[in-house]
């Protein structure tokens, strides 16, 4: 008996794929408005961990398409918090975290200073 592997058909493949993306595009379109409900103009989630006096906090920012920030009570901060740590439970929240609500991405957001700064050395990249 020969052992053969057998190939997916493009067909099967290309269905796959479609169905996925269409999973993706509901996904976005969901937490998008579920942004928006939160904090109407809500474009990106800034979710960054800090520490003050020896206590773990979570900051917050709601930002437009403008990166301008948006006015939101605390109650909406935190609402856009748990809808984001729901939908991403794998991402690592000690980290820095930004989610684009218009792409659907969510990426670790740290802080990089300017080159101009002289923070980085010459000849390191």
């Amino acid at each position: 008996m020969t052992t053969e592997t057998t190939r997916t058909p493009r067909a099967a493949q290309a269905i796959r794929g479609a169905r996925a993306a269409r999973r993706r595009t509901q996904f976005v379109r969901v937490i998008s408005t579920q942004l928006d409900l939160i904090a109407p103009g809500t474009a990106r989630v800034r979710i960054t961990p800090v520490t003050r006096d020896g206590h773990r906090r979570t900051w917050v920012t709601l930002d437009d398409a403008a990166g301008r920030p948006i006015a939101a009570d605390r109650d909406a901060h935190r609402a856009a918090h748990g809808l984001l740590t729901r939908a991403f439970p794998s991402a690592d929240w000690t980290r820095a975290r930004a989610y684009d609500a218009r792409t659907g991405t969510l990426t670790v957001d740290e802080p990089t200073a300017p080159a101009a700064l002289g923070t980085v050395e010459e000849g390191a990249a």
